[in-house]
Parts: C-alpha cells; sequence; structure tokens
C-alpha cells in the first residue's frame, strides 16, 4: 500500500425516462448539474437505465405523447448501446420490493420499479418528477432533479 487514496468515484445513476430522453435528445429541459451529473457516470460506466424503461418509452410512443424519429425499437437500441449505460435487468427481488416499498406512493408500476431499483442499487434516482423528488427528501432513496 502507497498510502495513496483512489480517487472518489461517480455514484450510480439510474435515469428516469424521461431524463434518459432528454439526455439523447439533448433536451433543453436537462438541467445543467444532471448534464454533467450523467457525463462523469457515463465517463465511469455508472449509468444504469432500468428495463421497465424500454417498457414506458414503447408505451408513450404508443400513445402519441413521445416522438422520436426513427422507430421506437431502432432507438431503443440504440441508446442502450452508449458507452456507460448499462440496461438493469428487472430482477424478482426488484419485481417484489417494488410492492412492498415501506413509505405510501401512487401506483404507477414504471415508477414503482423505478424506485425499488433504486433503492436495491443504492443508486441515485435522476428525475424531473416532483413525486419521486419528493420521496427522496424524506430520505426514501437518493435522488438528483434532472432539471437542474
Amino acid at each position: 500500500m502507497n498510502g495513496e487514496t483512489e480517487p472518489a468515484r461517480s455514484p450510480l445513476l439510474l435515469l428516469d425516462t424521461h431524463t434518459l430522453v432528454w439526455s439523447i435528445n439533448e433536451g433543453p429541459k436537462l438541467g445543467k448539474k444532471a448534464k454533467e451529473s450523467i457525463r462523469l457516470g457515463g465517463d465511469e460506466g455508472r449509468i444504469l437505465v432500468s428495463a421497465i424503461t424500454p417498457w414506458e418509452i414503447a408505451l408513450l410512443v404508443g400513445k402519441g405523447r413521445l416522438t422520436l424519429g426513427t422507430d421506437v425499437m431502432n432507438w431503443v437500441r440504440n441508446a442502450l448501446t452508449i458507452p456507460g449505460l448499462m440496461l438493469v435487468p428487472l430482477e424478482p427481488e426488484i419485481a417484489v420490493a417494488s410492492t412492498r416499498l415501506p413509505f405510501d406512493m401512487h401506483a404507477d408500476p414504471a415508477d414503482r420499479i423505478l424506485v425499488a431499483t433504486a433503492r436495491h442499487l443504492g443508486a441515485t434516482l435522476v428525475t424531473a418528477d416532483e413525486t419521486l423528488l419528493s420521496l427522496a427528501k424524506k430520505g426514501h432513496l437518493q435522488g438528483l432533479n434532472a432539471g437542474r
């Protein structure tokens, strides 16, 4: 041991669906701090996307609430090839935990799975969803406001 300490690593960042879309499409809604955190996390291979996110993107496109400019499957495949980004499988522990959160939360399955995933992995959820950010403020998970 040479007495030197290793440099601090970026936290694991779990991107909410809109945050992934904003970061790939370079949307103006993505804040400076969030953009820089995602860039640093990507450099270290510490950006996570839940397996529920492609489902949610396809659902939003199907409902006409999101336009990608290309076929949704092509968009998702391209997104998942971004260096430093990893797809987190929907493990049984996460699926079950999403139904047993130890606090009140709305019933949206995608949000519940995102919260359970962040808690399971000790990741910071990057979101602009005020409801999810309020859960972070209450200490139920780590959160980073995607709009800042």
